[in-house]
């Protein structure tokens, strides 16, 4: 069991998890661990306290499945940020290099083919 901190309190309060710090009573929560919880329900032996033990064993469990799958995730977005990372330069060179075609298109161009009389002097 540990007390959580003052960020930890009110990231509970900014998730709803919590109505508001009053609601603690002003002070910071004390809180379980999983192992916590599991000596918890070795000490209470009542049937209702083995089965919310149980309960939040199983919360504990789907929590650590689902960090793991978010772990993978976070893993792969830090890849892809830091192939980016540095990327601004080049697509601003790129486009620079496209605005150059689209001004000399935009120039009027020679006719070319045959030329009659008139015309040669284009």
């Amino acid at each position: 069991m540990f007390q959580l901190t003052e960020e930890e309190t009110e990231n509970m309060v900014s998730q709803n998890a919590i109505p508001s710090k009053q609601h603690l009573g002003g002070s910071l929560p004390y809180v379980f661990t999983e192992h916590g919880v599991l000596q918890l329900a070795n000490v209470l032996r009542s049937g209702r306290a083995v089965q919310m033990s149980i309960s939040i064993i199983e919360v504990f469990v789907k929590m650590r499945e689902m960090l793991l799958t978010h772990k993978d995730l976070l893993i792969q977005m830090e890849e892809i940020r830091k192939r980016v990372t540095g990327q601004d330069e080049k697509i601003e060179l790129i486009f620079n290099y496209l605005k150059q075609f689209i001004k000399e298109q935009e120039k009027p161009r020679k006719s070319i083919g045959y030329k009659s009389g008139s015309d040669k002097d284009q």
